[in-house]
């Protein structure tokens, strides 16, 4: 089941931004999945989906908004660097 959500702005907006309104919809949708996945409510997968991307690109696209693909505290990043074994 699909559902659509409906979300008002100004139609000055779009031009102060230099954007056409579907460009600007369309990266309102990425800022939303963006953050949905930043605070873990979603997989880079549910993420990817919701904005119909493929997960590569959408993980690409993270970097655009200054998120991390991988968010690991560092002993825990040392760790698996250290079990990962010789190159």
């Amino acid at each position: 089941m699909t559902r659509s959500l409906h979300l008002e702005y100004p139609g000055t907006l779009p031009d102060a931004l230099h954007t056409s309104p579907a460009e600007f919809e369309q990266e309102a949708k990425m800022a939303m999945a963006v953050k949905l996945f930043e605070l873990k409510r979603l997989s880079s997968g549910q993420a990817a989906e919701l904005v119909g991307r493929d997960r590569t690109s959408f993980l690409l696209r993270l970097a655009d908004f200054g998120t991390c693909m991988i968010d690991l505290p560092a002993d825990e990043l040392v760790s698996d660097v250290h079990h990962a074994g010789p190159a």
